[in-house]
């Protein structure tokens, strides 16, 4: 490391004075500070590196050079001793008695990956995905205190153990499905990646560790059940707009957002006469083109008119709608938890895949990134297909 002490003659004050710098170099890497002393110009030696004996303070800001000097030299040899990699910043840090980069701790580097996703909202990503990287800060942050019973630990000393007790703790303390574990745990190792990233971390304690398998039963309607709900009157306005939106997205497999943002610009008509959906998921900004399917078609039709504005069909909010379509069920007789996204499954499995509609095709109506996504969540449907297909088979060839 080397340390040099400079004056800067472009920035003078009103009294004459200009401050004095100092610049420290290590590894072909600089940093500069300000030592918050000021001298006259005329009376610096920049050979010897100090204040010419006549000037007035010449004692008191050689002796605190001198101090500067040895603070900076201390800080080194800690860090030589402590750390095996640093850099010029760690020396900066550690003289002003910060934590280097290798002592931060995991809640203080979560939240300066979180500080720096922040920054990203409404560019690359949205407001809820960072709220998400947020939520799992919290888990953290309530781990640590339930193992360790700290605030915070160093990050540089994690091992593979922390993150099976962690998976542990939201488990069985959160009371969590493995999928959202998954999640939880996919998101802490994007902040691990980036302290990696950041050099904060030297190895990554997620190098050996494997995600458990999520198992999740698929809920949707049966092409009885369907046919049950698009048929029963119900007597009631409200319940009868909830029923036909609901039943619209049974045959677009619309999310709740776009099923709420559909306006007549998103219709549109293609070469060979057909209406289609044609905008964006919310979630991930991706295309998506859906066919108006004749059911859907009519429902349309029927609000053609009755609808405030450029809207498509009546609006309810999240949480009525999913009340309103509790009712419905128990209308209905339907033995199952209705909520909205069960369309959206209704419309993958009852209306494509089992009318033997291929995953590519389902993968790009639903609008997923990626067919891994699809094939995750419905492929045991093709499998319950299969089986029909086979006993099918055996019983021709009897």
């Amino acid at each position: 490391m080397k340390t040099l002490f400079l004056i800067i003659n472009q920035k003078i004050n009103k009294a004459g004075l200009t401050p004095i710098m100092c610049r420290i170099t290590y590894e072909k890497s600089r940093k500069q500070f300000s030592t918050g002393l000021f001298i006259n110009p005329d009376y610096w030696d920049r050979e010897k590196q100090k204040v010419l004996d006549k000037a007035e303070n010449s004692e008191y800001v050689n002796k605190q050079i001198s101090l500067i000097k040895q603070k900076l030299c201390q800080a080194f040899l800690i860090l030589q001793i402590q750390q095996g990699s640093f850099d010029v910043e760690d020396i900066l840090k550690r003289y002003n008695g910060e934590e280097t980069k290798k002592e931060l701790g995991v809640i203080t580097a979560y939240q300066e990956h979180n500080n720096y996703y922040k920054k990203l909202v409404g560019k690359d990503i949205k407001e809820v995905s960072w709220q998400k990287f947020e939520n799992t800060k919290s888990h953290l942050q309530e781990f640590v205190k339930w193992k360790f019973d700290q605030r915070d630990i160093k990050l540089n000393t994690l091992k593979h153990q922390f993150i099976q007790d962690f998976e542990y703790y939201l488990r069985t303390v959160k009371e969590m499905q493995q999928s959202t574990i998954n999640k939880t745990l996919q998101r802490f190792k994007k902040m691990i990646n980036f302290a990696i990233a950041q050099d904060y971390l030297d190895k990554n304690p997620f190098l050996m560790h494997k995600p458990k398998p999520a198992r999740k039963e698929v809920v949707y309607l049966t092409k009885a059940e369907l046919s049950q709900l698009q048929n029963k009157e119900m007597g009631n306005k409200r319940l009868e707009e909830v029923k036909d939106c609901f039943v619209f997205c049974c045959y677009t497999g619309l999310a709740f957002k776009e099923m709420s943002n559909l306006r007549k610009q998103h219709i549109v008509k293609s070469r060979d006469g057909r209406n289609w959906i044609k905008m964006k998921r919310q979630k991930t900004n991706k295309s998506i083109s859906v066919p108006l399917l004749p059911v859907a078609q009519k429902l349309i039709e029927k609000y053609e008119g009755k609808v405030n504005g450029e809207k498509i069909l009546p609006s309810k909010t999240n949480s009525h709608f999913n009340a309103y379509l509790k009712e419905i069920a128990n209308l209905c007789e339907l033995k199952i938890n209705l909520t909205h996204h069960i369309a959206r499954k209704t419309f993958a499995t009852t209306v494509l895949l089992l009318n033997d509609v291929p995953m590519e095709v389902v993968s790009k109506l639903l609008g997923h990134s990626r067919i891994g996504i699809t094939q995750a969540h419905y492929g045991q449907i093709l499998e319950e297909k299969v089986q029909e297909e086979m006993m099918r088979l055996s019983d021709k060839l009897k």
